[in-house]
């Protein structure tokens, strides 16, 4: 089970990532996603107590994706279920990363409840992805935010995804209101730009932080930063590799930050510069296992 101090609630969208295959390229290949998802099974992977409270459809993609997270050992008995079927995104990468289009509407994907009541017996709670603007997903993720900001750790990433289905005026404003809830935010430094794009986002991480938040920004290629309430900002390379693919690259970053920051006393985001350095690294290398592989799924460095 995963309920106790030191378990992860993951709230938000486990759906179906179509992407190309490289060797056919007007082929689609079918492999289970969805940010908050992933960051589930990377936790779950990485020895990490979670528990996933999404949604999950009626139809085989629903299926699939159970078996995924099953087979990591995520606690499944707080997800939904419907007879809808499981929302999808087509994937395009190019040279500057993978777009999506989306296939949203009237799926089970994002109909799921609010879980306030259940905040307070998990030490950590992951909010973000899709499910943070898409309704009715959108509502039950702000109310379990508040209550976790109350009652555990709460962690956001903000994972700004840009589609015709999505108004973007009220979902950037949605994820801004949780990033400040958050103690946590997890960001990169294209989702900065676009939440707050008047401002570097350096200046963006360094303003949460200045309000009592951990804040970690990562930046593709050119690694990755930890902005601290006390003390300088530290920085780490990105993990020298041959990159396959970089679907999930993100959320094996989070999985990897949330798992470092669990430890036997409870959760704790005052990191001390060594112990900010030691996450990233971790983060970093768990990230590198998956853009070295063409699926998304994270395995634990070797010296960890």
């Amino acid at each position: 089970m995963s309920d106790g101090p030191d378990g992860v609630l993951v709230l938000g969208e486990a759906l179906v990532d179509l992407v190309p295959v490289p060797s056919e390229p007007d082929v689609r290949r079918a492999q289970p996603g969805g940010a908050p998802a992933n960051v589930a099974v990377g936790l779950a992977r990485l020895g990490t107590p979670v528990a996933f409270a999404g949604a999950l459809g009626g139809d085989g993609f629903a299926r699939s994706i159970e078996r995924r997270l099953a087979d990591a050992g995520v606690d499944l008995t707080r997800c939904a279920r419907s007879d809808l079927p499981t929302a999808l995104a087509v994937a395009d990468p190019g040279e500057t990363g993978t777009g999506y289009h989306f296939h949203l509407q009237s799926t089970a994907t994002f109909r799921f409840p609010d879980r306030a009541a259940d905040v307070g017996r998990f030490g950590a709670v992951y909010v973000g992805g899709l499910a943070a603007v898409v309704e009715p997903a959108a509502q039950a993720v702000a109310s379990t935010a508040q209550a976790a900001a109350r009652h555990s750790l709460l962690v956001v990433d903000p994972n700004v995804r840009e589609d015709r289905t999505i108004d973007p005026r009220r979902g950037l404003g949605l994820l801004r209101d949780l990033c400040a809830l958050a103690h946590v935010v997890k960001a990169s430094d294209e989702d900065l730009l676009r939440l707050w794009p008047d401002r570097d986002p350096d200046e963006s991480c360094r303003r949460l932080a200045g309000e009592g938040r951990l804040v970690v920004m990562t930046r593709g290629a050119h690694g990755a930063a930890a902005y601290t309430p006390a003390g300088p900002p530290v920085s780490v390379p990105a993990v020298p590799v041959d990159v396959v693919n970089t679907i999930g690259a993100g959320d094996a970053f989070m999985a990897g930050v949330l798992a470092r920051l669990g430890t036997r006393a409870g959760w704790d985001r005052t990191l001390s510069p060594d112990r900010a350095v030691s996450m990233l690294e971790f983060a970093a290398q768990v990230a590198a296992s998956v853009v070295t592989q063409t699926g998304t799924e994270p395995t634990a460095p070797a010296h960890a």
